[in-house]
């Protein structure tokens, strides 16, 4: 799937005085994974926006949707169309929400690379 490359540069720069991040390709988009976790991604033209299952009420209210893949909810994710996240104020509400959740979990080990 092609993703909204407009879109992830715009994360990138929202991110990038917030949080230190890395990119990974994932479900057809790109992800964005602050403190080992994933926080948020692109898929098509929409955000993907991780608020964790604490989050979820307040983010349906903001406006997402939960996020589903293969027919099944993925719980703690939301997506929100591209189209609201137009303005910057609204992804940067967004960007700002994912990165909290992401710094409000512990890291993630790391995993020994096994050949």
């Amino acid at each position: 799937m092609v993703y909204s490359e407009d879109l992830a540069e715009r994360i990138r720069a929202a991110l990038g005085p917030r949080a230190p991040f890395d990119e990974r390709k994932m479900f057809g988009g790109i992800a964005f994974l602050v403190n080992t976790h994933m926080a948020l991604g692109v898929t098509g033209d929409d955000l993907m926006v991780r608020v964790g299952r604490d989050g979820t009420d307040a983010a349906l209210e903001r406006g997402g949707a939960v996020m589903e893949m293969g027919g099944r909810a993925m719980t703690g994710m939301i997506v929100v169309d591209g189209g609201r996240v137009a303005d910057p104020d609204e992804l940067d509400a967004w960007v700002v929400t994912a990165v909290e959740h992401a710094l409000a979990e512990p890291a993630k080990a790391a995993k020994p690379r096994t050949r």
